[in-house]
Formats: structure tokens, C-alpha cells, sequence
């Protein structure tokens, strides 16, 4: 009978409870878990699709930023209280007519026109961001403690000096007078114009590799001036980021060099067969590149600064706007100075070139060349290309030459020294 029982038995074993058994083994455990992550998966995907952020979610930081009316007449008060310098015009720049534009320590704002006399945007810089950009411009080599603040360069553009073209804001001579050889010069250090030594620096070919632009603008010290070609991009910022720093600024334009043109400066280049007008014309396209600069200096041109008609109009024409013109001194036929000084043009003249053989031992002898210059005559300018090495030497040069009684000026102080010929 106990046999008979086994062989009746159901195979699941334990008897069931009930009629229904427990009901939370009948559950779908898998589908429910399946249909939550259904649920949040497509409520996140909801969330990114209706959410305006166009940053993607990606990891951002929220500064907080104060509004107001940026006026032409604000005073040095109302700057100091902002913390910013704002200046405000209709711009053109690359084609797109009727911008307004705000520059202020580096940074550019570009708003549709129609939006004169609204708000605008004001970023304040803390006092404690002021004082170490001042400690970091005092660097080594110019001279100044490093917790002496470094002046800074007046606002560029000053919208007294603006002529607007077809080619972006050109400079001109203000209603007042006032020129930009003089209101974007950086001003020499006090005590330099008696002193016995003087040297000015100019290195060129800025603006065209970022790298070495910031190297030169904050290893560089602030008296030493700085070139920029009108090929680079950005030019508006780094421009400005430069005269932040304390550099005086010069445009450089390109001019025909003897073998042109196997060996072309680049577009836009100013030659002897083109005649006054093109070459005026293509002198407004390079000068709508950025704004800020007290001069120009020639970009090559042995051929050009060597022929008196092609030369005279561009020199007419610089003294018409109200800048400085600087020979680099690469061209011992070049007739600038000679030129300037007929036209009443503020100019100077390379004496020396530092990097003509790239090399360290090579420039630290030209510069010391440039030393004994400055000795002999009381005033020496030398030229230079933004290469590292050359940047380098220079800023070595720099930190003991106030020991050696050299005193470094802006290239701009060289305007009213009997330079070159």
C-alpha cells in the first residue's frame, strides 16, 4: 500500500498550499525590471530633448555677471569701480557690416546691430586677479620690483581714431587732434630720457603661431614692443591680451623685397609696379586687421622702401592717419627715414639685427653689440623675429641689463631720437 502511495505522488514534491499556490511566484519579475529601465532610460532621453542645454551636459562652471549701460562718457571712477574698460563702435570685420564690438582686457564681444545704447555685459576682475596679472607683467628683466604694478596701455580702440572702411576699422587722426603714434605708445619709464644708455627692442612676426605669441607677450619684458603680421588669426584678442600685458603694438606690412616674387612677403603686398593706389589700398586692407597700433613697420621691401615714388604716398598716407613708420634696418638702400622726416612722420631706424643667425651665442653677441651702441651714442633700437630662442635670449638679456646700466624704452621713445638716416 506504502508502495502504491510513492507511485500516486506529483513529481514537484512539497504539496501544494491552497488552490492558488503563493502568488508572488507568479510574478514576471524579469518584465517589470525590464519595463523600469525602459522607463528611466527614456525619461533621460526626454529630459535632453525638451531641456535647452547646449553644452550637452558637459561639466561648466556658473559665474555670476553684472549688467549695465556702457557709455561712451564713463569716467575713470565709474572703470575703476566696474573693474573694465569697455569701448564701444560699429565695426566690420571679415565682410559682416554693422557689428558693435566691446574690447576689454582680451576679451571680444560681438553683438548684432540695432544694439547701440542697450545693455551690456561688464566682467569684473577682483582686485586679487589684478594684482597677480601686475606681479606677473612686472617680470624679470624690467627693471620694476615685482610688486610694482605695471601702467596699462589706454584702451584700444580709442573711438576718437576710427575711420570705418570696407576693410575694418582703419586709424585716423581724432577731431581733437589727438594721433595714435601717441595715444597707444606706452609711455617710457620715468627718469629713461636722461639716461645715459638707452635701448629699445621691437620683435616681429607676432600673431601668427599662438605658442610663441604667448610666450613673447608674458616672457617678454612690458618696454620690449611687439609686431604683428596681418596673417594671423584672432588678432583682435591677442592684440589686446599683448597691450594688456603692457606692450607697445606695430603692424606690419609687406613690402617688395628685391627677388620678388620667388620671395613673397605674402597677399596684399605693397610693390613698386602696382602704383599709389592699389598699393593704398592694399596698406587700408593690412590696417583693418586689428586695431591699437602707434606705427607700422616694413615686412621685408628692400626693392620698395628703396624707390622714393613708390614709398612717398605710403609715407604721406601714414602721416595723414597719425603714425609712426620704423625701418627694421634689414635694407642699407631703404629711404623711410629720409622720407619720414620730409613728411613730418614720427620714424626710427633698426641698428641692429639680433637673430639674423639664429643661434644662442649669435644673439647673445648682437645683443651685446646693441649694449655697447647704446653706450657709444646714448640710444640704440634693435629688431628681432618671434622665434623661441630668440625670445629666450632676450628675456635673459633683459634681467641683468638695468645692472649694467642699460635702460630698456619702448621702441615709440625711439621717435624723438636722432636714429638712423
Amino acid at each position: 500500500m506504502a508502495a502504491a502511495d510513492d507511485l500516486t505522488k506529483p513529481l514537484s514534491g512539497a504539496p501544494r498550499k491552497g488552490r492558488g499556490g503563493d502568488p508572488a511566484s507568479r510574478l514576471p519579475w524579469a518584465g517589470l525590471l525590464g519595463g523600469l529601465l525602459l522607463l528611466i532610460v527614456g525619461g533621460v532621453g526626454t529630459y535632453l530633448l525638451v531641456t535647452d542645454d547646449p553644452l550637452g551636459g558637459e561639466p561648466h562652471a556658473v559665474v555670476p555677471i553684472e549688467t549695465g549701460i556702457a557709455e561712451a562718457t564713463r569716467d575713470a571712477a565709474d572703470e575703476a569701480r566696474s573693474g573694465a574698460r569697455i569701448a564701444e563702435m560699429p565695426r566690420e570685420r571679415n565682410g559682416t557690416p554693422g557689428v558693435i564690438q566691446e574690447d576689454a582686457s582680451g576679451v571680444t564681444v560681438v553683438r548684432p546691430d540695432g544694439s547701440r545704447g542697450g545693455q551690456s555685459i561688464i566682467i569684473s576682475i577682483p582686485d586679487e586677479a589684478r594684482d597677480v596679472r601686475s606681479r606677473n607683467e612686472a617680470g624679470s628683466g624690467s627693471g620694476r620690483e615685482a610688486s610694482e604694478p605695471v601702467g596699462a596701455l589706454v584702451p584700444a580702440p580709442d573711438p576718437r581714431l576710427v575711420e570705418e572702411s570696407r576693410y575694418g576699422a582703419l586709424p585716423r587722426i581724432g577731431d581733437d587732434g589727438a594721433r595714435p603714434v601717441d595715444v597707444y605708445a606706452r609711455p617710457a619709464p620715468p627718469g629713461s630720457s636722461g639716461a645715459p644708455a638707452r635701448v629699445a627692442i621691437l620683435v616681429t612676426g607676432l600673431g601668427i603661431s599662438q605658442s610663441v605669441t604667448g610666450e613673447a607677450i608674458t616672457r617678454l619684458p612690458p618696454d620690449v614692443s611687439l609686431a604683428f603680421a596681418p596673417y594671423g588669426g584672432d588678432l583682435d584678442r591677442l592684440v589686446a591680451r599683448a597691450r594688456n600685458a603692457g606692450h607697445e603694438i606695430f603692424l606690419q606690412v609687406p613690402m617688395q623685397p628685391f627677388d620678388y616674387p620667388q620671395n613673397d612677403p605674402g597677399p596684399h603686398t605693397l610693390t613698386v609696379e602696382a602704383g599709389a593706389e592699389a598699393n593704398i589700398e592694399n596698406l587700408h586692407w593690412v590696417m583693418g586687421r586689428f586695431t591699437g597700433y602707434a606705427g607700422i613697420v616694413n615686412f621685408m621691401g628692400g626693392r620698395f622702401t628703396s624707390e622714393q615714388d613708390a614709398l612717398a604716398p605710403i609715407i604721406a598716407e601714414l602721416g595723414r592717419r597719425g603714425l609712426g613708420i620704423v625701418d627694421d634696418g634689414g635694407s642699407s638702400r631703404a629711404r623711410i627715414g629720409a622720407l619720414a622726416r620730409e613728411a613730418d612722420v614720427p620714424t626710427a631706424q633698426g641698428d641692429v639685427l639680433l637673430d639674423v643667425v639664429a643661434q644662442q651665442e649669435a644673439i647673445d653677441d648682437m645683443l651685446g653689440r646693441l649694449e655697447e651702441q647704446a653706450r657709444e651714442r646714448g640710444f640704440a633700437m634693435a629688431t628681432a623675429s618671434a622665434l623661441p630662442v630668440t625670445i629666450a635670449r632676450i628675456e635673459a638679456w633683459a634681467r641683468g641689463a638695468s645692472g649694467r646700466g642699460i635702460t630698456l624704452v619702448p621702441v615709440s621713445a625711439a621717435f624723438s631720437e636722432e636714429v638712423g638716416g
